[in-house]
């Protein structure tokens, strides 16, 4: 009876002990797997921090160039738009080609004036069928208004390099105020041409049915318009 006492602790101890070695190991991978996260996003806020800091880091200075016309150069120039799918997507819309003049000047940007103009037939949804219906009467009736055009109305400096540009946006007829924000990226001289240039980013919204393009609205009523453009002086 002695010896089945005996044999009774240890075989408790031992469950004992193996319990314990896996709740040790648990607590290890718990661990391990916090650390994990908290480094993962630690990395993701350090990211967030410096875009933030990008973002908010002044534009290039306008001034350090000549006054005079610059055109957007279409290889590098990208005005694309999105809308919520019914929530369940964002899909991202462009058009193939956008002439944009600015009449800078240098020494006072914001007496500055921009002109662009879009042909409406150059969007591109990537999917064909859509390509055709988004064309059509329905949406954009490209071929009874064929450009889409902004003209600049003021120009407001908030800082050096960046602000906001407000125009009269028209589209299928219907002209409408829109204001853009962004900034300056970089001015100097194209690489190989030695060409006076500059870079742009800009953001703005509309509500699609203000232009008459209101099949299916409310759905993707607010349009999210992005610009990345570079300007080249003309010859």
């Amino acid at each position: 009876m002695k010896y089945t006492l005996i044999s009774l602790s240890a075989i408790t101890l031992l469950a004992a002990c193996s319990q314990a070695e896996n709740m040790a190991d648990k607590a290890a991978n718990k661990t391990q797997e916090v650390a994990s996260d908290v480094a993962a996003k630690t990395t993701e806020m350090a990211k967030d921090g410096l875009q933030a800091a990008k973002d908010m880091t002044p534009g290039a200075d306008l001034s350090a160039l000549p006054s005079g016309i610059y055109k957007s150069e279409q290889g590098h120039t990208y005005v694309s738009f999105q809308y919520w799918h019914q929530d369940y997507s964002k899909p991202i819309i462009r058009w193939g080609e956008t002439n944009a003049t600015i009449e800078l000047n240098a020494d006072n940007p914001e007496e500055s004036t921009l002109m662009v103009t879009i042909p409406s037939a150059s969007i591109d949804t990537g999917v064909p069928d859509w390509d055709k219906h988004i064309k059509s009467a329905d949406f954009f009736d490209v071929e009874n208004f064929p450009t889409i055009t902004f003209k600049s109305t003021d120009i407001d400096q908030a800082f050096l390099g960046g602000g906001s540009v407000t125009g009269d946006m028209t589209i299928k007829g219907v002209t409408k105020p829109v204001t853009f924000t962004g900034k300056v990226n970089k001015v100097g001289k194209h690489f190989r041409s030695g060409v006076d240039m500059f870079g742009i980013s800009a953001t703005g919204k509309l509500n699609r049915s203000d232009f008459g393009v209101d099949t299916y609205a409310p759905m993707a009523e607010e349009i999210d318009i992005t610009i990345e453009a570079e300007f080249q002086k003309a010859e």
